[in-house]
């Protein structure tokens, strides 16, 4: 606008998280031929006079990222009057990293850590976790679901596919956390990210519980970036580097991995991307960007049917013009994949 009228502009932005929105701040001067002479830092508030701030260089998607998620649950908290946050910590890289969040955002006196064993917790996974927690220092405390779901197991058929005995456990641990938040009235940090909810890679009443997700909208690929960019940032690392480079498992079966039933993350949130972002017919995310036929219905065919698991997912920090909920929202009872399948 300023180069098509030869006059200056000056944009004036808040700061601060309203529900899933967050404001970034950088209120900025551009001059008349549309270069930006004058900005105010990200994520901050700032009262002063606009010439004692020069441009600066665009920050990395890592830290606007990052800095939008810490605002986001820091004002959500903070407005909805909550003493604190509590979250499941399992030992892998989505609770530590939301864990890592969380801290930052409110404070380590203000965020409780749950180790939640079964029988298919490693112990990798019990020594990650805790030293987790001793980096960050917040208070962990530790609650075994084995007799919890073999309670279950006795009033339920013995029968019964094992998908349900594996919903079991992260269900299991869904009514500990809310009992607890209801204890202590805690919030319940949701700890999944947008590749788990686009596929509907997630237990619906398990560990979909929870009152926010600052994850929800950030990939499985970029969860990893996140880490290494926290763990390289003033400080040093908190993060264990096990838990950034280790497989990912849900830990419901004996030697589970999350590729037993997804494409790698590369794949899978690249086919995604295509879809969500790009808004790509299916044809063509096969044909330019080189996916397999196989793994771009698979992945389309997850991705329709989980509208209903998504619908009943907490709210969480917008980073993309495509986030679930308000940019992303389809039917649930649809013909969607039969029809997109049809040649």
């Amino acid at each position: 606008r300023a180069s098509e009228t030869g006059l200056p502009l000056v944009y004036v932005n808040q700061v601060g998280g309203q529900d899933e929105i967050v404001f970034d701040g950088r209120s900025f001067v551009m001059d008349a031929q549309g270069a930006v002479i004058a900005q105010a830092p990200a994520f901050q508030d700032y009262i002063g006079l606009m010439q004692d701030l020069p441009a600066q260089d665009a920050p990395s998607d890592d830290s606007l990222f990052y800095q939008a998620m810490v605002t986001g649950l820091r004002d959500y908290v903070e407005k909805n009057g909550f003493p604190g946050v509590l979250l499941g910590l399992s030992g892998g890289i989505d609770s530590a990293i939301s864990a890592v969040l969380a801290v930052d955002a409110l404070g380590a006196e203000r965020v409780q850590c749950v180790m939640m064993p079964s029988r298919y917790t490693s112990q990798d996974s019990l020594d990650d976790a805790k030293a987790l927690a001793d980096n960050l220092g917040v208070q962990l405390d530790t609650i075994g679901i084995s007799d919890v779901v073999e309670a279950y197991h006795k009033v339920l058929p013995a029968d019964a596919p094992s998908i349900m005995f594996e919903n079991l456990q992260s269900r299991s641990r869904g009514v500990i956390l809310m009992g607890l938040s209801n204890a202590n009235g805690k919030m319940l940090l949701s700890t999944g990210n947008k590749s788990e909810m686009a596929v509907g890679y997630a237990t619906i009443y398990g560990d979909m519980c929870g009152g926010f997700n600052a994850l929800k909208d950030l990939y499985k690929t970029q969860v990893f970036a996140l880490c290494r960019w926290r763990n390289a940032q003033e400080g040093g690392a908190v993060i264990p580097e096990r838990i950034i480079t280790k497989p990912p498992t849900a830990e419901l079966r004996d030697n589970q991995t999350d590729q037993d039933s997804l494409p790698p993350y590369d794949v899978l949130d690249g086919i995604l991307s295509c879809l969500i972002e790009g808004e790509m017919p299916l044809d063509d995310v096969i044909a330019q960007r080189g996916y397999s036929a196989e793994d771009v219905y698979k992945v389309e065919r997850l991705l329709t049917r989980a509208e209903y698991k998504r619908r009943q997912s907490p709210p969480g920090v917008k980073l993309t013009a495509r986030a679930f909920g308000r940019e992303r929202r389809y039917p649930i009872t649809n013909r969607f994949v039969e029809n997109s399948h049809k040649r």
